[in-house]
């Protein structure tokens, strides 16, 4: 156990070093005034960061990633689809419902749309497209065309939306998809597919068991879509405090705040799983105790990651965006590329996914090849939404172009490349990016005057999108490698008969 920890730390330190070195590289440059108590928070943040995101990487190990494969495969050979169909609903309702990132998003809309209600909605959204995942993979059928027809439901909900005189809301449900696959339901939902899908077997097996997380994004965002049409007025966006000082000095409650959220969100998936280990299941005990290990070091690695980006990373975050966009706003972009190539590695659930892809595909996706692509594709991304936001144009314009792309190269490219690619979009969207990333949106958007709710917000939106383009570009690459890989040997083979019958000539 001691040596599997000190792997994880490793691989966790490896990932936070790069955003650690280039926030405090830019930290001693004219660019960024951070004072000693800031920069001092940051840096011991960090070093917590790498404690929690091991630990959690080394829960997902031995409790979420078991605990998903042994429901699915549990449930499926039951051979009764009602009660897989419904215990996949409630599970996806709870587990959607307990995420700590959800409850953020409804507090920036409880003016106009009542916080509980949002909750609710949003979870029962989830329940059904896990619910519809579920089918796809039961039924064996194509993942794209599920895709196809409810993202062309989403835009025309968001046509619908601004002919309403509603456009405001946009960047808020498109950011929902991304927030609502967190760092404690990706490990069980991704496991989940894989249990069915083994279990179920037959050709296309491991293709078949991707596409969970995907379909469970489209989810939140017709969710939103479809409340927002109910609401009266507009959005109000207070505009928090993000303070290093503050954050100290309310650190006790913040630990508080963040333990108790992680509790109950593992609390609901613990408790479900344990009704259906005595009704369903009957795994052995020291399996159980494996997975009770695992579930302390995960409720541990998450609270620790959590307070480390609330009190470090995200009021320099803010700061940083602040400052450097009032400096320059090109250097801005280029910022936020750089940082976008790196601060996907911190990404506690990416690794988890990175793991699953490699070994499900029996490393015919390699963990590095899905980084390099997953890191380029946050880059572009978040250089592509500071430039939106200096300019003030809609989120659609690259909402759009960029799904009418992702679902094209679905017709090219190996279904598995598709499946993978949706879900990466949801797990690169996690915790860091809206703890870091948007508030760096936010603070550079409130020093160049813009509107926070339509230009700050999307950045999650763009995170989640830009993996489905670059992921699949991987596949259209293996695509044509193969068949470039096919002519040459057809013409070596040719090459050889005709020089067979000159010889024989």
């Amino acid at each position: 156990m001691i040596k599997a920890l000190l792997s994880k730390l490793k691989e966790a330190l490896i990932s936070v070093l790069p955003v650690t070195a280039i926030v405090l590289i830019i930290s001693f440059t004219p660019l960024v005034d951070l004072t000693p108590t800031e920069i001092t928070a940051f840096a011991v943040s960090a070093v917590f960061l790498v404690f929690g995101i091991g630990l959690f990487n080394l829960g997902a190990d031995l409790a979420m990633t078991p605990m998903g494969e042994h429901v699915g495969a549990g449930l499926t050979k039951s051979k009764k689809l009602i009660i897989l169909i419904s215990v996949c609903f409630i599970m996806g309702v709870l587990i959607t419902v307990a995420e700590p990132d959800l409850s953020v998003l409804a507090g920036q809309v409880s003016a106009v749309i009542d916080g509980t209600l949002l909750i609710v909605t949003v979870g029962v959204g989830v329940g059904l497209f896990l619910v519809l995942a579920v089918v796809k993979i039961v039924f064996r059928k194509d993942l794209s065309l599920f895709l196809m027809f409810f993202y062309l439901l989403v835009f025309a909900l968001c046509a619908i939306l601004i002919e309403c005189g509603k456009g405001d809301f946009l960047a808020l449900a498109f950011d929902s998809g991304g927030v609502t696959t967190g760092p404690i339901t990706v490990p069980f939902i991704m496991a989940l597919g894989v249990g069915i899908a083994t279990t179920i077997g037959g050709k296309g097996a491991n293709e078949n068991s991707f596409g969970l997380i995907a379909l469970c994004s489209i989810g939140p965002m017709i969710a939103v879509l479809a409340l927002a049409m109910t609401s009266q007025g507009e959005i109000v966006y207070e505009l928090a405090e993000y303070s290093v000082d503050a954050s100290l000095a309310r650190f006790g409650e913040i630990l508080l705040e963040h333990f108790l959220d992680v509790l109950q969100a593992l609390g609901l998936v613990v408790l479900f799983f344990l009704v259906l280990q005595f009704l369903i299941l009957k795994l052995p005990k020291n399996k159980l105790l494996q997975i009770a290990v695992g579930i302390g070091y995960t409720l541990l690695g998450l609270v620790i990651f959590l307070v480390a980006v609330t009190v470090g990373f995200m009021p320099i975050g803010f700061k940083m965006g602040q400052q450097i966009a009032e400096f320059s706003e090109p250097l801005l972009v280029v910022f936020g590329f750089i940082l976008g190539l790196v601060v996907v590695l911190a990404e506690p659930a990416v690794h988890v996914l990175n793991r699953q892809v490699e070994e499900v595909t029996g490393g015919g996706v390699k963990k590095i090849e899905m980084l390099l692509a997953l890191s380029i594709a946050v880059g572009v991304s978040i250089g592509l939404s500071l430039i939106r936001m200096i300019f003030k144009f809609s989120l659609l314009y690259y909402i759009i172009p960029g799904y009418i792309i992702s679902l094209g190269l679905s017709f090219f490219v190996p279904k598995i490349y598709t499946a993978i690619a949706f879900d990466s979009g949801g797990v690169a969207s996690g915790p860091l990016t809206s703890s870091f990333i948007l508030p760096l949106a936010i603070g550079a958007c409130a020093a160049i005057g813009g509107d926070i709710l339509t230009d700050a917000f999307g950045v999650v939106a763009m995170v989640a999108m830009t993996p489905l383009i670059t992921i699949q570009s991987l596949g259209f690459k293996a695509v044509m490698s193969s068949k470039m890989r096919s002519r040459i040997t057809m013409k070596r083979i040719l090459s050889a008969d005709d020089e067979q019958i000159i010889y024989f000539k």
